[in-house]
């Protein structure tokens, strides 16, 4: 962002007046910044202009081979975790056959995988806050891939449930390890193409387990061959972690930490307690839009397979076929608008995404045949995954920077915890209604399911995002390690986060005033 001189309103203050002035805001094409000089300590609001698009090519060329280093393997663990949970999503037909009961049965398994993503987030997310991304990650992926093993040898239905729910818990602490390491080792610039990139490490697990899938063929057997391709896929990428070392902005503000005591778990705790007693709106806030989008991408593809399949009456060949175009498709739209919310806006991005998947929903389920189906589908991924391509640096932007494991992970996950039955929902309401098919059978009504829900869906994101907060631009990679702020006893408070979403102030003094009151509290008793 680059200032323009030009004075602006102060940042509102509460959730009403945050929102209006969000809503303004939309159509003024520069943002609010508040700034402070550093010789008289004074605050200001002005207006900053996003710097234009700059090449592409030259965005990735200001990477160093380390930034490489980190960024992809924080996109092959996110590939790797997206290839674990679609192995049984676009499987659901096979599986239902092979333990002998409903898909609808089936999706209870990503329900209890959903449910327990949130409590794995919160685990694995504050640790990498606390110790380093890194062990965190590697614990992940090992344990994921063995709980891919113990699915495959779930000889009961139950025993099959309770793998996948423990499968969960260690799921969810992938997300915030893996955008953390990413994105706080890119340039600012780039910051909005390597999101986009980045969150499509989802898509481009779905495309993979579709792969798979259309290799081992239709047998209901097949599906665990998947399985143990995934297993092995997350095994790899753990060991793979393990000679790479920290990355340097969190090994330098550890060096800095350590300097405060700030390794204390005391610290570390209080730190974390006046965090979310200063940041808990923005907490709300982004879980509610994060339940939006996760409610979002399991209503519209993990049913898409089983829509094609029993609806329009493909075989398995040419669902899988069609599966990997529309999911491919996201893959582009991810990367194309994760990169033009550089300089069109998180939320500006996010709405135009939105909107023009609802209107694109009649094209997705009416079309007959997997040509068709699958040029639909890769559009409407397109701009569904568009909308996704922008969250994972809008959420590292909105979280506290001490926090950037476990802030974008917890909300990302608690969003996923709500939205968990999605999958059963959209079996269920099929299951109970039906349509007639081109051939004239009556079959399930997947298509109606899901183009409603959809666009309820894509509403209620248009509407979150049109009101909430949005801090483009933001330069968190120089905050300290969680805990270091209390230690420091505020020398460095500034490094922390600056508000929740009704005090946007970059300078952090509300969040300073929430320790140094800590802390003086602290010294009366001790005293």
């Amino acid at each position: 962002m680059e200032s323009t001189g030009r004075a602006a309103d102060p940042i509102a203050k509460g959730v009403f007046a945050t929102a209006r002035q969000s809503f303004r805001d939309l159509f003024t094409f520069s943002q609010r910044i508040t700034v402070t000089d550093p010789r008289t300590n004074a605050e200001r609001t002005e207006w900053a202009r996003p710097r234009p698009l700059r090449n592409p090519i030259s965005l990735l060329a200001q990477l160093s081979a380390r930034d490489w280093l980190f960024f992809i393997v924080g996109f092959l663990a996110w590939s790797a975790d997206a290839f674990d949970f679609h192995a049984l999503s676009i499987q659901q037909k096979k599986l239902a056959d092979y333990y002998g009961t409903s898909k609808t049965s089936i999706s209870t398994a990503i329900t209890l995988t959903l449910l327990l993503r949130s409590v794995g987030a919160a685990l694995f997310g504050l640790a990498g806050d606390k110790w380093g991304r890194k062990w965190p990650m590697v614990a992940n992926m090992i344990i994921l891939g063995l709980l891919q093993i113990g699915t495959i040898y779930a000889s009961t239905f139950g025993a099959f449930l309770g793998v996948r729910a423990l499968f969960g818990l260690f799921m969810g602490g992938v997300y915030g390890n893996a955008i953390a390491m990413a994105l706080e080792n890119s340039p600012v610039d780039a910051r909005g193409l390597m999101s986009g990139i980045l969150q499509q490490g989802y898509s481009f697990g779905y495309v993979c387990a579709a792969c798979a899938n259309l290799g081992v063929g239709g047998d209901t057997d097949s599906w665990k061959m998947v399985f143990w391709i995934g297993a092995g896929v997350s095994i790899a990428v753990g060991l793979i972690r393990i000679p790479f070392p920290e990355s340097r902005q969190f090994i330098e503000a550890r060096k800095a930490g350590k300097k405060s005591n700030a390794g204390n778990p005391s610290a570390f705790w209080q730190e974390t307690k006046i965090m979310l007693r200063q940041e808990w709106k923005m907490c709300v806030y982004c879980t509610i839009l994060m339940t939006w989008f996760n409610y979002y991408s399991h209503t519209s593809q993990d049913s898409y397979t089983t829509f094609m399949l029993t609806q329009k009456e493909l075989n398995n060949s040419q669902a899988s076929r069609a599966s990997i175009i529309m999911k491919t498709g996201a893959c582009v739209g991810g990367t194309v608008i994760g990169y033009v919310s550089q300089w069109f806006g998180r939320r500006r991005s996010i709405m135009a995404a939105a909107i023009i998947s609802m209107a694109l929903i009649p094209a997705w389920i009416l079309p007959e045949g997997e040509g068709p189906l699958s040029a639909t589908g890769f559009f409407m991924q397109f701009f569904i995954q568009g909308a996704w391509g922008v969250i994972p640096i809008h959420l590292n932007e909105l979280s506290p920077p001490a926090y950037r494991s476990s802030f974008p992970g917890i909300t990302y996950q608690l969003g996923n915890m709500i939205s968990s039955p999605s999958a059963q929902l959209v079996n269920l309401f099929s299951e109970s209604n039906f349509v007639t098919s081109k051939s004239g059978k009556l079959v399930e009504a997947y298509g109606p399911t899901m183009g409603i829900a959809t666009a309820v869906i894509a509403l209620g994101i248009t509407l979150t995002a049109m009101f909430g907060p949005e801090k483009r631009g933001r330069e968190f990679e120089k905050a300290s390690i969680a805990g270091a702020n209390v230690a420091q006893e505020g020398s460095r408070l500034e490094d922390l986060v600056e508000s929740g979403p009704d005090d946007d102030r970059s300078s952090g003094k509300g969040y300073a005033q929430q320790v140094e009151g800590v802390l003086e509290k602290d010294a009366k008793a001790s005293s």
